[in-house]
């Protein structure tokens, strides 16, 4: 298969989905452009804040996209490049960019609230303390399996041969193990992560405080990111990877408290330039090399090895391609914040639709770099290693992929492509375990006001709470491999994506609307992630692997909590005629 042709025919579904059924499901959630949305009824220029499309598009991308549709296609394409292709191609446009606008549309209607908001007005308080409890788990499992793939790639080594070096002819350091000289990839990006976050306060403080205009504020963001790289170059950081976990669980305690205009906001204003032009960068790439010929040279279909090493390709691979064809993350941003930026009912289609079929379209090149400029022997050597202490390294596997197809596309030494490949990954995963672990704080502080009639003094403290967080990431990742983590991480994802679209379903039922674009989708995505956890299960407890056996076993029973709630509302509402809800704030503040 050549390059371009199957890039071509996945961007040209992309474009005819976002065209034709992004609108036909618009039309059956029932769009109105002059509806008010909670960022003009209700607005306040804090949260709720009317905001230009390309600017809400660019943050609700940043936040959505990053490490996730990279390393679910790098760890899953181990069952070959067919199966991987189409389930990111049909999944995107049929699973999880329907997911994406249609929780992205019901929070608007709903005055900007989370997806479990959402569920407390639909399936009752208890449905609302189920989805507080599962998220609370996915974050912590999300979290540590960033934790230990960032640890382990910032301590990356790789054969100077094999980048097509010898030693002296490079930039990078090297080190001799085993009698073969090794360039030192990660040092580089670990100086360029640290560059990047002591920097980010400085240009917070300008744009956030001296109110510097963006065309100032661009070229500044460009030129850090363009410094940290020679910095990591002339001063690569070699610290363990256990000491990296370390290093970074102390940082996400104390970020997890600081304002989000202090260091959160300016990285994703870093890093989001990163993405762009890592995207732009393989594209172009993509296209001059397939101009040239260049094919997929990873086997079609591997489906035995896969199996061997994850289980069935169904439900194993669906969720492990966690984000690129649809992620449960994603209600939680459409939810949390996109919903109060935006000013007209008809941009939630171009944000939420299209959104998720960019995050697609990364994840198909991501695939074709994979597929055709990383040998098969060196992808199973990284990314599945099975000699005894070798670790998994998804994050080095896509970079060096994305190495050589800059070189052969661009001609960029391979070496700094690779590097530039890291930092692709390596901003987005720190900035997602910032996040992550804000949000984990805030879901421990709505659980206490739960549990307790009276809340104790030191749990409404967010430095306990952020600490509690950051605890269970470092023990989960400190006492798990990466290859451990992701397989139950991808299944609460796609949990969460399920139960979002059960909630957004019963929405729709309360107000006599056919909901069959969501329902399928919701029954698939429950059917896959219930039998990927059996069988999860069963590894977990034949490897004595008792914390994740328990994660597994919490996961199953709060999802059946979700769905009973969901088919008694259903039964209920066919026995009798509902009367219309009654009016959100945002409709009463306008009338």
């Amino acid at each position: 298969m050549n390059v371009l042709a199957v890039l071509i025919a996945a961007a040209a579904a992309f474009v005819l989905a976002g065209r034709f059924y992004s609108r036909f499901i618009a039309r059956r959630l029932g769009e109105d452009p002059s509806r008010p949305t909670p960022a003009v009824a209700l607005r306040d220029d804090r949260d709720f804040v009317p905001t230009k499309v390309p600017v809400v598009f660019a943050h609700h991308f940043s936040a959505i996209a990053g490490a996730g549709p990279i390393l679910g296609p790098t760890m899953a394409v181990l069952y070959g490049f067919v199966p991987a292709w189409l389930w990111v191609l049909l999944g995107g446009i049929f699973i999880g960019a329907v997911h994406d606008f249609t929780t992205l549309f019901v929070s608007l209607r709903e005055d900007g609230r989370s997806v479990a908001e959402i569920a407390r007005r639909t399936l009752g308080e208890r449905g609302f303390h189920l989805f507080i409890a599962f998220t609370l788990i996915m974050i912590v499992l999300v979290t540590s399996s960033f934790l230990s793939a960032t640890s382990i790639s910032l301590t990356s080594l790789w054969p100077l041969e094999k980048i097509g070096v010898r030693e002296g002819e490079t930039f990078l350091r090297t080190v001799v193990v085993d009698g073969v000289p090794m360039g030192r990839i990660g040092g580089i990006a670990s100086m360029s992560v640290i560059v990047i976050t002591l920097c980010s306060p400085l240009l917070g403080f300008l744009i956030h405080r001296k109110g510097v205009k963006m065309t100032v504020a661009y070229p500044m963001a460009a030129a850090i990111g363009v410094t940290s790289v020679f910095l990591g170059i002339a001063f690569p950081v070699t610290v363990s990877a256990s000491a990296w976990m370390i290093i970074i669980s102390v940082y996400v305690l104390f970020a997890a408290g600081l304002p989000v205009w202090l260091i959160l906001q300016p990285r994703d204003f870093i890093n989001v330039q990163i993405l762009y032009a890592g995207i732009a960068l393989m594209a172009v790439s993509l296209v001059r090399t397939g101009l040239a010929g260049v094919r997929v040279t990873m086997p079609g279909f591997n489906l035995a090895e896969g199996v061997r090493a994850l289980g069935s390709i169904w439900p194993m691979m669906f969720c492990m391609i966690a984000c690129g064809a649809i992620s449960g993350f994603h209600a939680l941003v459409a939810g949390g914040t996109t919903s109060k930026q935006l000013s007209r009912e008809s941009h939630a289609r171009i944000v939420g639709y299209n959104g998720m079929l960019l995050e697609s379209l990364l994840a198909v090149c991501v695939l074709l770099a994979i597929g055709a400029f990383l040998s098969f022997g060196d992808y199973r050597s990284i990314v599945w290693p099975t000699e005894p202490g070798i670790k998994s390294n998804p994050i080095l596997g896509f970079s060096l992929a994305a190495g050589h197809l800059f070189n052969r596309g661009l001609g960029i030494p391979t070496a700094l492509g690779t590097v530039f490949g890291i930092l692709l990954v390596e901003g987005f995963v720190v900035t997602t375990l910032d996040a992550a672990v804000r949000l984990n704080r805030y879901l421990f502080e709505e659980l206490w006001e739960i549990l307790f009639r009276k809340v104790p003094g030191f749990l409404r403290k967010h430095w306990i709470n952020a600490g509690i967080s950051v605890l269970l990431m470092w023990c989960l990742a400190a006492s798990n491999t990466f290859t451990l983590l992701w397989p139950v991480f991808g299944t609460a994802n796609q949990l969460l994506a399920a139960m979002s679209l059960l909630a957004v379903s019963a929405w729709l039922m309360l107000r006599r609307r056919r909901a069959w674009f969501t329902e399928i989708p919701a029954v698939f995505m429950l059917a896959t992630t219930i039998a990927s956890l059996a069988i999860l299960f069963r590894q977990y407890l034949r490897t004595k692997n008792y914390v994740l056996a328990a994660a597994d076993a919490a996961l199953f029973v709060l999802a059946a909590g979700v769905v009973v709630l969901t088919v008694r509302l259903l039964r209920k509402e066919r026995r009798r005629k509902r009367p219309d809800p009654e009016p959100t704030r945002a409709q009463r503040s306008v009338s």
